[in-house]
């Protein structure tokens, strides 16, 4: 072949290369798995590590990002604000739940997905009407109206919940007995993590304490992480996909106590959770995993340590919420979308074109 020829060759493979003709087409997930660990920064997650001699499920993550994210009225977000720009992809006021900063309610990721014909999910190891789970599935113009949010649970066909806040509905002001409405609709009850095993398929309601569940410390034992398994057995039975926000919410409290012991068992037990996850990621193929905070809770600095031992020396600024940037991780396809710096209402817009969704 002469010098001419194969020059000529050469110039005609060029527009394939530039205009990615033989690029592979990007994989989107049939499943998202959403992982919350409610008010935890970068230093409850090195306190866990440490803690657990250097290391955590959650290094397994393939992307890593940042999120900014400031509520609507003010520099530092709480649960309701934080969760719900995540949930409707809107900036909006602390204590808001599934509303806009104009108190419009709008749908949500998990409506969504369940208007597309996905299995949903909510798990926390608090009550199922605290802010965070909340954001997901209920629209109200306060975080403090837990029954009315628990109302807003019968306004879906979510498949599976499971947490505390039993008697928002069955021990209501107005009377009304929402675990009968709940019967009625086909859902299996559960009131403890045994009977919560025993479930496998269809729609399962599981309510383990009448407000909220007790600290890992003090006898909770692994409920999340048993509900986790059960959760994503009986939610992948649909061909369609799921979504599943699942909370590791009491990594909070700890940090509002400025009380280390109870921020590293709770991180533990949540990473726990993220192993199982992307362990779940690993094998189906289909399944992005996504773990990160609403906030960060103490401004938790670790002052020293032991690798070796798992010591953890820290140190506190406030016992309220900081400002700070939170990391997001992601696994699994589609992961790559969540490295970088962005705003928290992104993480709704990355999750709707993951499932390939128009809102």
């Amino acid at each position: 072949m002469n010098t001419f020829l194969r020059f000529f060759l050469i110039i005609l493979c060029i527009p394939t290369v530039i205009f990615g003709q033989n690029k592979p087409e990007v994989k989107h997930p049939k499943n998202i798995i959403l992982l919350i660990g409610d008010g935890m920064g970068v230093g409850q997650i090195y306190a866990g590590l440490t803690a657990n001699k250097g290391k955590l499920n959650l290094e397994r993550s393939q992307f890593i990002g940042f999120h900014k994210n400031q509520a609507s009225d003010e520099y530092v977000t709480d649960s309701g604000a934080g969760a719900t720009a995540f949930a409707i992809g809107k900036k909006t006021y602390n204590g808001a739940i599934g509303v806009d900063s104009a108190k419009k309610s709008l749908p949500t990721i998990l409506e969504i997905a369940e208007k597309h014909g996905l299995a949903t999910g909510l798990l926390a190891t608090c009550s199922i009407t605290h802010a965070t789970p909340a954001s997901f599935i209920a629209h109200q113009p306060s975080r403090s109206m837990d029954e009315e949010i628990a109302a807003d649970f019968l306004k879906t066909d979510i498949d599976v919940f499971i947490g505390g806040g039993r008697k928002y509905f069955a021990n209501r002001k107005d009377g009304k007995n929402l675990i009968d409405s709940l019967k009625t609709r086909k859902y299996q009850i559960a009131n403890s993590i045994a009977e919560v095993e025993k479930v496998s398929t269809g729609k399962l309601a599981a309510f383990l304490a009448e407000e909220q569940q007790p600290k890992i410390s003090e006898g909770r034992g692994e409920e999340l992480l048993k509900s986790t398994k059960v959760a994503l057995n009986i939610l992948k039975q649909n061909k369609k996909g799921f979504f599943v926000m699942i909370e590791g919410s009491q990594i909070d409290w700890g940090g509002h106590a400025n009380d280390t012991e109870y921020v590293i068992n709770e991180m533990l037990d949540f990473d726990k959770v993220i192993g199982e996850a992307i362990d779940f990621a690993q094998k189906d193929g289909n399944t992005l995993v996504i773990i990160t905070a609403d906030h960060e809770t103490g401004g938790l600095a670790i002052t020293g340590g032991d690798m070796k031992t798992g010591k953890v020396e820290a140190k506190y600024v406030t016992k309220g919420h900081t400002g700070v940037m939170i990391p997001v991780f992601a696994f699994g396809p589609g992961a790559e979308a969540f490295s970088g710096i962005y705003q928290n209402n992104d993480i709704f817009q990355k999750m709707l074109k993951a499932f390939s969704f128009k809102n």
